[in-house]
């Protein structure tokens, strides 16, 4: 054999043996005898498919089928042999009512996961929402770091779409989340203790937040979502339990809200235990027809302006930039801050919000430092 023949045929084997590798890292749920007829419990099917993929470090897959495949709650937990990928290009639905408390499909203690695909998650909340004020959320995503979550649909969740806890370093990118706008409790995307989380283009429409920030979250970055319906982008609510901690390095950029119940929002709790949110940004929002466009509210309670207390949350550091579009309120800058814990460094730079009917929009501020600069529309606050 020449040496040009032996460098070919040493070549082609290196190739097929790259190629079995990678197949044998793939690990399909079809495989481990899952049936997409929307009707056949795939559970065990989908636990197995996913302790071979997460053994290998390799990707599960759930492929593009005619019909649904069937899902119970399940967790999927790590640690895994080095990154995993979960391969969503087919629909999986779940079970009708609200059966089970927790998520429906959780990922625990993962390290490198990756959640993507052209597939769905369909949360079959139609069966759900009349049952419970709080139903079980879609997808919880727990102590999950260095991870990303892209491409996918949630559909009609029972409860929240995602809830995040303790995650680090986690991107949502490309998720089209949708739920009808009367549906109860279905927040896009909510998390509390996490840091260094970035929400990118995406489409977020529910019957609660688009994205929700919650206690102890630092170093949130959001930008191009497009939110709507739904009831804004929120910080809070913050200050209810003792355990609460501090949010900071909130950054939410060029995003939309169309006829959303608030635009930009900050919420404590009233009364509330004694925590701070700080050095927050919105910059180059635009706003279209949405009720309360910039809101904080640290009247926060269930007997609604007629709370107990007052909050002990501190407000500061918060910049309202580049903020535009028409607001179905009267109002669409409302500054309710507390009593006993004035909100400090409050800056409005470049503000033009009218009324989505035409006319003049206003103002209303209490409690609130606030320093103003460029185009003030509706005009500044008299306190």
């Amino acid at each position: 054999m020449s040496i040009v023949r032996k460098i070919f045929f040493l070549t082609m084997m290196l190739v097929l043996n790259t190629q079995v590798n990678c197949d044998g890292n793939t690990y399909s749920v079809t495989d481990y005898g899952a049936v997409s007829d929307g009707e056949t419990d795939n559970t065990q099917s989908f636990m197995d498919t996913w302790k071979a993929a997460c053994k290998a470090g390799g990707t599960m897959v759930i492929p593009a089928a005619k019909g649904n495949f069937f899902v119970n709650r399940i967790e999927l937990d790590g640690p895994c042999s080095g990154q995993v990928t979960f391969q969503l290009d087919g629909v999986i639905v779940a079970p009708s009512g609200n059966p089970y408390r927790g998520s429906w499909f959780t990922f625990y203690s993962i390290d490198g996961l990756t959640v993507q695909g052209s597939g769905m998650f369909d949360g079959n909340g139609p069966s759900a929402w009349a049952q419970c004020p709080k139903c079980s959320p879609s997808i919880g995503l727990y102590a999950i770091t260095n991870s990303h979550i892209q491409d996918i649909t949630s559909l009609n969740s029972k409860g929240v779409h995602f809830v995040m806890v303790g995650g680090d370093g986690v991107t949502f990118e490309h998720l089209n989340i949708t739920a009808p706008s009367d549906s109860p409790n279905t927040d896009g995307i909510s998390m509390a203790k996490s840091s260094n989380i970035q929400v990118v283009d995406s489409y977020i429409g529910t019957g609660d937040d688009c994205v929700a920030i919650g206690q102890g979250s630092t170093d949130i970055n959001i930008s191009g979502v497009n939110c709507g319906p739904g009831h804004g982008i929120s910080i809070g609510s913050i200050g209810k339990v003792e355990a609460d901690k501090d949010v900071n390095g909130i950054h939410v950029q060029n995003c939309t809200l169309t006829s959303t119940q608030n635009g930009v929002r900050i919420k404590s709790w009233a009364p509330s235990y004694p925590v701070t949110v700080s050095n927050v940004t919105y910059e180059d929002i635009t706003i279209n027809n949405a009720s309360n466009p910039i809101v904080i509210d640290q009247t926060y309670c269930f007997v609604n302006k007629q709370c107990p207390g007052d909050s002990q949350v501190q407000i500061s550091d918060v910049k309202y930039i580049g903020v535009t579009g028409t607001s179905a309120s009267q109002v669409a800058v409302n500054l309710q801050c507390s009593n006993s814990r004035t909100c400090q460094d409050i800056h409005l730079e470049n503000i033009d919000l009218t009324l989505t009917e035409g006319g003049q929009a206003s103002s209303n501020c209490a409690n609130a430092n606030v320093t103003y600069s460029g185009t003030q529309n509706p005009p500044p606050c008299n306190q």
